[in-house]
């Protein structure tokens, strides 16, 4: 969708000498445009290491997935699983074992063979060696084999409605006991892309394979990181990179000239203001209720993102899945806020204490200052502390929940399970009713039971106000003149820089 004359009058009032004194600091490596240096996107979140195996976030598989490693199914923009390095699948009347049948003439790009030998072992080593907490997604897996050298058996102890679309996932990547010793630096896929340097904070750089299976690359590419919104927007007037991936400043829009293109497409990514269940004062659901009335969501999109953020009723739910229903589930009420406050014993003279934990991220300080003004405006004593992103971040909040409040985006692809389907995850949510709904719809024989189930877990996740989701994150992409092929669009977390054509190259 091109923006730029519907954004000139809602950004207009940013003038350009107040961009002028934000930073430019950016950890990227600014070395230019070097002669012959293939595709350059600029994108925000740097990955220290390149082994999602054993560490979250969306910055490794947005780099690496559709890139490097290539899954045996993929889902399209309409939501539904399409083949991939699988050309066809079958499953058995009881739901239980999938038949694959792969592809062939594929190899990794070491020389390996892809195989029903080489698929059967990345099922077992999510199950076996991963300690990244997206492994819980292949739970659900009794046993890999393969019965033919190009046919792959996976057979589940329970039937699973979701299993198959976490195979489009980043724990569906396929890998080779060959390429094992360096997935940090050196990831060895099936992709048309292999990674030709790596700079931890700063950069990745790609060449194409010329024996990819399907149809090769054209350009080689890199992906550059930038710390703000600015200096990757200035890049790109620069000439230094071709696209800006996920632009988190707006405001910024009404800075470039008409003949860079604007698009905004939809992701996964919820930003969740997460609450820990665990402590307090959130370990009182009254509290919870109260933070999820105290925050005006259209306020957080109209102010952070210049209106394009979608609200999705409060619920952990993107509107392209089919149990978002659109209610509004926690309205804008600051006088319910305070009465629900009041109802859990605090008063002016005994404020709730609580502690705002914000990864150093443009959008995650932007909405906690806004989140900030809020809660205190309904009785709330609010401090902000900042834990840099991605490693303190994601070892005191997410690894050891030690935290009140944060705020951050999860893109991860139908991830409800995973936030609300255990006590142990970072959330602390604790809720039986919630974890029968999640069963009953991952044991559902039609997709219809399954929608009704996660419909009703959404209800209770919601009631209980285990978190609020404040805005579905849109992608704002920026293009310099000549630049094609884009995909907006993030169904799941990768950067496509096959599909991305400049200037007719």
């Amino acid at each position: 969708m091109i923006l730029r004359k519907a954004l000139a009058c809602a950004v207009g009032a940013v003038s350009v000498t107040a961009l002028a004194g934000c930073s430019a600091g950016s950890t990227a490596t600014q070395i230019g445009r070097e002669p012959g240096s293939g595709l350059v996107v600029a994108a925000s979140i740097a990955p220290s290491s390149l082994d999602f195996t054993a560490a979250g976030g969306a910055a490794i598989p947005q780099a690496l997935m559709g890139n490097v490693y290539e899954t045996l199914v993929t889902i399209g923009e309409d939501g539904q699983i399409q083949p991939g390095l699988a050309s066809s699948w079958e499953v058995s009347d009881d739901g239980l074992t999938y038949t694959f049948q792969l592809r062939e003439g594929v190899t990794f790009s070491n020389g390996d063979a892809f195989t029903a030998e080489t698929a059967a072992f990345s099922v077992t080593n999510v199950l076996e060696n991963w300690t990244n907490g997206l492994k819980s997604q292949m739970a659900a897996v009794a046993s890999a084999r393969a019965v033919d050298t190009h046919v792959l058996e996976v057979t589940l102890d329970h039937p699973s409605s979701r299993w198959l679309w976490s195979m489009a996932t980043l724990t569906g990547a396929m890998m080779t006991p060959g390429g094992m010793d360096e997935l940090a630096t050196n990831p060895v896929g099936t992709g048309p892309y292999t990674v030709e340097r790596f700079v931890p904070g700063s950069s990745v750089s790609y060449s194409a394979r010329q024996d990819y299976w399907a149809q090769p690359a054209d350009h080689d590419a890199s992906i550059r990181y930038y710390a703000d919104a600015t200096s990757s927007v200035n890049a790109l007037r620069t000439g230094d990179v071709d696209v800006v991936f996920g632009m988190q400043a707006p405001e910024l829009l009404d800075t470039l000239p008409d003949e860079f293109g604007v698009e905004v497409g939809t992701t996964n990514g919820e930003v969740l203001l997460s609450m820990n269940n665990a402590a307090a004062p959130f370990d009182d659901v009254r509290v919870r209720r109260a933070v999820a009335h105290a925050i005006d969501r259209q306020a957080v999109s109209d102010v952070v993102w210049q209106g394009l953020a979608v609200d999705t009723g409060g619920a952990p739910v993107p509107p392209t899945d089919p149990w978002y229903t659109g209610e509004n589930y926690a309205p804008y009420d600051p006088e319910l806020a305070r009465e629900l406050l009041r109802e859990a014993g605090y008063s002016e003279e005994h404020r709730p204490e609580v502690t705002i934990t914000v990864p150093s991220r443009p959008y995650t300080e932007n909405v906690s200052e806004l989140v900030f003004s809020q809660l205190r405006d309904v009785g709330f004593d609010i401090k902000l502390e900042t834990a840099e992103f991605p490693a303190v971040w994601l070892s005191q909040v997410m690894g050891a929940a030690d935290y009140q409040m944060s705020v951050i985006s999860h893109a991860e692809a139908r991830d409800i399970p995973t936030l609300f389907g255990t006590p142990e995850g970072y959330l602390r949510f604790d809720s039986q009713t919630v974890r029968d709904d999640l069963a009953a719809a991952d044991s559902a024989g039609s997709p219809e039971e399954q929608t009704a189930a996660m419909e009703s877990a959404v209800a209770h996740i919601m009631d209980e106000a285990g978190a609020l989701t404040l805005v579905n994150f849109p992608n704002i992409v920026l293009t310099a003149p000549g630049v094609t092929g884009v995909q907006p669009t993030a169904v799941t977390d990768t950067i496509d820089l096959r599909t991305i054509e400049r200037n007719g190259e």
